[in-house]
C-alpha cells in the first residue's frame, strides 16, 4: 500500500503469521484516510483469553479503530485524542463482549496515526510495541506495560534478561481488564524521509534487537521487510513461537 503527499509518499506493509499456536489471535490492518492523502492509521491487537475470547477481543480493537477513523478529520480533530479514544471504546467494547461470553477476553493495542503534515501520535495498551527509526536508528520505541518492563525501569534486571524472564507474559495493562486501561500516548513532531514506524506483537519483537529491525526496515522496501521479520523470527522460535503480527509504515521520497 501506498499514498501520496506533497513531496513524498508513506509506503506501508502489514505481516501476519500463527505462529505455532492452534489459533490465530493477532490481528493487524493499516488504513489511508479516505478523503485526505498523506494520512494513515495502523492499528494492532495480540488478543488474549480462551481459544476464540483472545481473537474477539482483537477483533473488536480493530472494528473500533475502523470505526474512529472513518469519523476522523485531520483538519478538525485532535490525533492523540482519536488515539485515546480508540483504548477507551475498544476496551469497553471488550468487556461488553465478557459478558455474553465464557472466556476472559483481553486484548492489547498498538496504534499509530501519521497526519497529512507528517506528525505521528502513538497509543498502545500491553506489550505491543511501537519503534520509531530514522534510517537504520531506532529514536524511540513504546515501554510495555508489563511486569518485566517494570523491573528493567527499575533497574533490577536488564532487556536481555527481560526477554528470557520467566513472567515475561505478565502484563500490568491491558484492554477488557477490571481496571482502566493505560493511555500511553507519544507524538513525534515531523517524519522525516526515510522515517520508519512499525507496530508489532511481542511475538515479533522478542527475537530482534532494536539494531536488527532497524537495519532490515531501512535496506528493504516494506513488503520485503515485514516478510523478512516474519521469516527470521519463525526460524528463531524453532518450533515454539506465538501469533505475530507488525504493521510498518516508510516515508519515502517521490519517484
Amino acid at each position: 500500500m501506498s499514498t501520496s503527499a506533497p513531496g513524498y509518499r508513506l509506503s506501508a506493509a502489514t505481516g501476519i503469521h500463527r505462529g505455532d499456536r492452534a489459533y490465530q489471535q493477532d490481528q493487524v490492518q493499516i488504513m489511508p484516510h479516505d478523503r485526505m492523502p498523506g494520512c494513515v492509521m495502523a492499528v494492532l491487537a495480540d488478543g488474549m483469553g480462551g481459544k476464540s475470547g483472545g481473537r474477539k477481543a482483537a477483533d473488536q480493537v480493530l472494528l473500533t479503530a475502523q470505526q474512529l477513523f472513518e469519523r476522523y478529520a485531520p483538519s478538525r480533530d485532535n490525533a492523540a485524542e482519536a488515539l485515546k479514544q480508540l483504548v477507551l471504546e475498544a476496551h469497553l467494547m471488550i468487556k461488553l463482549t465478557a459478558i455474553t461470553s465464557e472466556e476472559e477476553p483481553h486484548s492489547t493495542v498498538a496504534s499509530f496515526l501519521v497526519s497529512p503534515s507528517r506528525e505521528c501520535d502513538i497509543v498502545h495498551a500491553g506489550d505491543s510495541r511501537v519503534y520509531h527509526f530514522r534510517g537504520p536508528d531506532m529514536v524511540s520505541r513504546t515501554s510495555d506495560h508489563s511486569y518485566v518492563q517494570r523491573l528493567v525501569d527499575e533497574g533490577q534486571i536488564t532487556e536481555e534478561e527481560a526477554n528470557n524472564h520467566p513472567q515475561s507474559n505478565l502484563l500490568t495493562g491491558c484492554l477488557g481488564t477490571l481496571q482502566d486501561p493505560p493511555l500511553s500516548v507519544n507524538h513525534i513532531d515531523r517524519l522525516e524521509v526515510g522515517d520508519s514506524v512499525m507496530a508489532c506483537s511481542d511475538g515479533l519483537w522478542h527475537y530482534f534487537t532494536p539494531r536488527e529491525i532497524g537495519a532490515i526496515v531501512h535496506a528493504l522496501p516494506p513488503r520485503e521487510a515485514s516478510e523478512m521479520l516474519v521469516s527470521k523470527a519463525r526460524q528463531r522460535a524453532r518450533g515454539g513461537g506465538d501469533n505475530l503480527s507488525l504493521a510498518l509504515v516508510r516515508v519515502d521520497p517521490l519517484g
